[in-house]
């Protein structure tokens, strides 16, 4: 089974990498563009079908992340 995981910075949490990226978007002629959080992508691959496999996943993604 594949699990896919996105982590974002949490709101109350400065992103300067958000931020530059929004102001170089701005700047190149997207004015609209109002925030941008960069974030991470992980593809997970896991053996088994176990029940709480997703709530066990949840928390350590939660608790590693």
């Amino acid at each position: 089974m594949k699990i896919k995981v996105i982590v974002t910075p949490k709101k109350a949490v400065l992103d300067p990498q958000g931020a530059a990226v929004r102001d170089a978007m701005r700047h190149l002629g997207m004015p609209e563009v109002r925030d941008v959080r960069i974030g991470k992508y992980l593809e997970i691959d896991v053996d088994g079908k176990d029940v709480d496999l997703e709530s066990r996943l949840h928390g350590l993604c939660r608790d590693l992340l």
